[in-house]
């Protein structure tokens, strides 16, 4: 009799084991799972009893996003508000009765309490038992709100995106697009259709578009620096090697002529310069002779060492990032491409200063010139400081990681050098601080209309030791030049982060 109790009592604590895993399970790490099915009426309603975590900026004083409640049908329902409004709208994203988009989307596990440690994990399902608020994780953001602010007022409504991190650890400081929107918006009516109507100064103004991480638009001249980090790496050339600018290279038995100057109808010319001075003043015809001699393939190959051809790694979600390369028409619409006999196939005197089909994100050039910045290592970008559980544990924290190294020390050292002659009395004076070595880089890229451009600029601070690095791209601006137009804007939100 005593042995048939045993195994009664063996048998109910196992089942009720069972009943205990599969419920944790269903309730807690599947759940995420079971959210995805946008056809379960039953989830769609069971979100809204979940306390969302908040995203909040380096600060608990900022929030990106909150909750606020409402009771119905004897339930506490909790509803997402953005108390900033669209100040990282496309970074932080959205969260509705609908869809959701950015951080709000590919974080969703972490902000329902579903990816969690166990102890939370269990007290989460008892809480989905027991009928209690559901509260899941707050995401701490790596995002400087006051920078991220003066970004915004910096591009003025106009289309574009400015872009700063930490070269040293990769954390992201500001992810300005512009235009932006409100997503409080979305849950009003005829919200989202208000959005869409916003209007800018570009042909497509896409407020919903993350311009930072998906905008691409050719780089210009900021693309030497990728040219340049060839040229120096495989030892063809030195920053002292000789060239000479009759105001522009022959390629092919055609002239590819240098750009005009801001204030001149006419090609600019400057006769015997180094290589160095050739990046100071931004001749294309140096770049473009150096492409000749080095071939589409070795600088399509050092572009590969900066992240070109692949999507940059961050939390946001994949599709909202995209990878920059040269890009093809196709049946779809503009398609990544990589050609197969790149001697052939390309236009390398083009390629060598940012045109061609060359397409880049502003997180790409910032990568590039952090990576310069990092002694020739890249950062792995990230925007997601740590997730904190409700009851204040850490459930992750994100450490400073690198993704290989792209070129030698002294590469980057010499690089670092000529950027800095730009800033000093080259192309980009404008972004000069008194008391700061600032190294930086215009682009100035052609659009399909004569004298209208997308403006670049790209740098790093201290140039002896950078803690900030920023990226600037002004979309669609009559006669606007990189180092009118981007640098100033880099040069104020630099300031701002370095609190010079």
């Amino acid at each position: 009799m005593n042995k048939q109790l045993l195994r009664l009592s063996v048998a109910s604590i196992v089942l009720l084991l069972v009943l205990v895993v599969a419920t944790t399970y269903w309730q807690t790490w599947a759940v995420a799972g079971l959210q995805d099915r946008q056809d379960n009426a039953v989830q769609k309603v069971a979100q809204f009893t979940i306390a969302r975590g908040l995203i909040e900026g380096p600060t608990p004083q900022t929030l990106f996003a909150a909750n606020h409640s409402k009771r119905r049908n004897g339930q506490t329902l909790f509803f997402r508000r953005y108390p900033l409004n669209g100040l990282a709208a496309q970074t932080v994203g959205y969260s509705t009765t609908g869809s959701n988009a950015g951080l709000e989307r590919s974080l969703d596990d972490y902000l329902t309490g579903a990816n969690t440690n166990l102890s939370n994990a269990f007290r989460s399902t008892l809480d989905r038992l027991g009928a209690g608020t559901v509260h899941g994780s707050n995401v701490v953001l790596t995002l400087n709100p006051a920078a991220q602010k003066l970004a915004l007022q910096q591009l003025g409504g106009r289309c574009g995106a400015v872009v700063a991190m930490n070269p040293r650890t990769g954390a992201i400081l500001t992810m300005a697009s512009s235009p932006t929107y409100d997503p409080n918006l979305l849950e009003k009516p005829g919200g989202y259709a208000k959005i869409l109507k916003t209007k800018a100064p570009c042909p497509y103004p896409s407020p919903f578009l993350n311009r930072t991480t998906a905008g691409l638009w050719p780089p210009g001249s900021t693309f030497k620096m990728v040219t340049a980090a060839a040229a120096l790496d495989t030892g063809t050339f030195t920053p002292t090697s000789q060239f000479y600018d009759p105001g522009y290279c022959t390629e092919y038995g055609k002239k590819v002529s240098n750009a005009s100057a801001p204030d001149s109808g006419g090609a600019e010319t400057f006769g015997h310069v180094t290589l160095a001075q050739g990046f100071q003043h931004s001749i294309n015809s140096v770049y473009c002779n150096i492409g000749i001699k080095l071939g589409a393939k070795t600088i399509l190959d050092y572009a590969k060492r900066f992240g070109f051809y692949s999507i940059p790694p961050l939390e946001t979600p994949v599709d909202e990032r995209a990878a920059s390369g040269l890009y093809r028409a196709s049946k779809h619409g503009n398609k990544l491409w990589y050609p197969k006999d790149p001697s052939t196939e390309v236009d390398v005197g083009r390629l060598a200063f940012g045109q061609e089909r060359m397409l880049a994100t502003p997180l790409q050039m910032l990568l590039v010139a952090s990576t310069i910045a990092n002694g020739g290592v890249v950062p792995r970008p990230y925007v997601v400081q740590r997730v904190v559980a409700h009851d204040g544990s850490i459930v992750s924290q994100t450490q400073p990681q690198m993704l290989g190294r792209a070129i030698k020390p002294q590469t980057a050292s010499e690089l670092n050098q000529m950027m800095q002659l730009v800033v000093q009395a080259g192309t980009a004076t404008s972004a000069q601080i008194p008391g700061v070595a600032v190294a930086g880089k215009t682009g100035t890229a052609e659009t399909a209309t004569n004298h209208v451009y997308d403006a670049w600029f790209v740098c790093f601070a201290p140039a002896d030791n950078p803690r900030v690095a920023v990226a600037v791209v002004v979309e669609n601006q009559p006669n606007g030049f990189g180092g009118a137009v981007a640098a100033p804007i880099a040069k104020v939100v630099l300031q701002k982060l370095l609190g010079a």
